[in-house]
């Protein structure tokens, strides 16, 4: 029986038959070193080449994942038998290189320091920077500060503005960045996944479950505005370097990507100069590139990396020729890919459905979402329960729990006591959403902070509900004043962008509750930094639906160009 190792591998030498791309080198060379850095750290590097004679174009990748290391050796093995040289390094402090291993931040000086060397060598023509994930953090970081042999930068699933990738209105994405600092902490922690992202107060969960003090994991908790922390030191520094680029950039990401928020930013914030000759590519598949459709096995997904890149390269690095701008984003629902000619996306309206009170005749436990305001009347109310939160399924924010990332299968409506849905009338003809939904709501609770979350579902002809997009606010992060119990206060549940195409005869569907874990932190309904909680308390939920406090969602249209 075939490992996951091996299966991973065939599918890689797949892809790279797929690409296209000429065999020219049957047998090929890897040299290994330590290259020193410019403070004496050695760093375990890897290089390969098909030939020893003569300047080939080089495509560089900086790591910290040592235990990917056959797979590394494996792509610059492919690559080098088309005719590119490949160097593979890894970050300091793990994979054999020297110093102490301590995310993020040495990767800027390290990176330049190694691109200075590999651009001073004779044999190198020109040089590219691929890499996904944290190595696409390690091409991010030098970006702006490049030698001239740097042509471009094929960057995947992620993203400069880390707040973004950590935080939705004041609450923790754990599946994220918990996850992650549980597997990255330069130590093997033990302790129970679930049971660390429920422990309280969360910011001493280092030194109570993972058996050591994380002084870099306890900055990411308690910082939980987009301030100073975020704003400060090497945060500062990557989220600026977008405007400084001066270089072609691949930024490719995917609808259901924990990064795609930031990654969609960073391109927002290119100089005019990169984004000329830069192309923005947005897929649907997860952060490993795999499908995450779960009604449907698309046709037209083209979610292989490889394919991409190596198309990228020869055009930039072997045929020289320099790119042109370019927008590619994948419609769910269609399976197909269209180039709306500009990002943001061109919108054509803004359609908004209000929910109200009233229930609905043809959908057992949900109340109706209709397009007339006055059709509006009454209210919901539930119970949250911090102690009893809604488990994550269908999401685009989480890492750790990957079978519960994408669009998924929902329960059907009003299937827990605190899950209050919405339905429409089925639709009259097809809509293609093309933007960010967002979900105003006019809410009244009995305790000084709390949560609520939305998500938003295409429910079809057939009775089932897809998940299309949710997210999550707190009344604290909408709301400037002090929130006093029993006051109606406006919150809006901000989403990232999609393009999904409504069929006729479908209904939109709206469910609204106040935790979505571990997508997000869990609100103790106690006011104040999330991760300092040490208690929790229920609180009592009231979501208005009438016209003179009227709740709504906002649906892009996608337009034309």
């Amino acid at each position: 029986m075939i490992n996951e190792l091996e299966q991973i591998k065939q599918r890689i030498l797949k892809e790279y038959e797929a690409s296209g791309l000429p065999v020219i080198y049957e047998e090929t060379y890897c040299d290994e070193m330590m290259l020193p850095m410019s403070d004496g750290a050695a760093l375990k590097t890897y290089i390969f080449r098909g030939c020893k004679d003569g300047a080939v174009p080089v495509i560089l990748q900086r790591s910290p994942y040592a235990h990917a290391l056959e797979i590394y050796k494996l792509h610059g093995r492919e690559l080098a038998k088309r005719g590119f040289g490949v160097v593979l390094q890894f970050c300091r402090g793990t994979g054999e290189s020297e110093g102490e291993w301590n995310p993020n931040v040495n990767e800027r000086k390290d990176g330049i320091d190694t691109l200075q060397w590999l651009c001073a060598l004779p044999w190198v023509k020109n040089v590219g920077y691929w890499g996904g994930s944290y190595l696409a953090l390690t091409g991010w970081c030098m970006a702006d500060c490049i030698p001239d042999k740097v042509r471009g930068m094929y960057l995947g699933v992620y993203g400069t503005d880390r707040f973004t990738s950590a935080y939705e209105k004041g609450l923790f994405r754990h599946d994220v960045l918990t996850a992650w600092a549980m597997e990255n902490a330069g130590y093997e922690v033990r302790a129970d996944y679930m049971e660390s992202c429920k422990y309280r107060p969360h910011v001493e969960v280092d030194e109570a479950l993972w058996g050591r003090r994380l002084p870099w994991y306890r900055d990411w908790v308690t910082t939980t505005a987009d301030a100073p922390y975020w704003q400060e030191g090497f945060w500062k520094m990557l989220s600026e370097i977008p405007s400084r680029v001066k270089i072609p950039l691949f930024i490719t990401d995917a609808w259901y990507d924990h990064h795609l928020g930031s990654a969609i930013k960073s391109y927002e914030k290119l100089s005019e100069e990169a984004r000329e000759k830069s192309t923005l590519r947005l897929g649907c598949w997860n952060h490993s590139g795999q499908n995450c459709i779960g009604w449907e096995d698309p046709e037209n997904l083209q979610n292989s990396e490889i394919v991409s890149m190596t198309k990228w390269f020869w055009d930039l690095l072997v045929e020289e020729r320099e790119p042109q701008k370019k927008t590619e984003v994948y419609v769910i629902g269609a399976d197909k890919w269209i180039e709306p000619g500009a990002w943001p996306m061109p919108v054509k309206e803004i359609r908004k459905l209000y929910l109200s009170g009233n229930y609905s005749e043809k959908v057992k436990n949900a109340r109706e979402l209709t397009f007339e305001q006055d059709e509006c009347a009454g209210g919901a109310e539930y119970d949250y329960d911090p102690e009893n939160p809604v488990p994550s399924l269908g999401a685009e924010a989480m890492l750790r729990s990957m079978d519960k990332v994408g669009s998924l299968f929902q329960p059907e409506a009003g299937f827990r006591d605190d899950v209050v849905s919405f339905v429409s009338r089925p639709l009259s003809e097809k809509l293609t959403i093309g933007g960010k939904l967002r979900v105003h709501l006019s809410v009244i609770s009995d305790c000084e902070d709390t949560a609520f979350s939305a998500k938003i579902m295409e429910m079809r002809a057939d009775g089932t509900s897809v998940n299309i997009r949710s997210s999550i606010t707190t009344i604290a992060a909408d709301c400037p004043e002090r929130y006093h119990p029993g006051e109606i206060a406006e919150v809006c549940v901000d989403m990232w962008d999609i393009v999904w195409e409504v069929k006729a005869g479908s209904r939109i569907r709206i469910d609204i509750s106040s935790s979505d874990f571990p997508q997000y932190a869990i609100h103790s309904n106690y006011p104040g930094i999330w991760s300092e909680q040490r208690q929790t308390k229920t609180a009592h939920q009231q979501i208005c639906c009438e016209a003179v406090h009227p709740s709504w969602l906002e649906i892009p249209v996608l337009g034309k160009a």
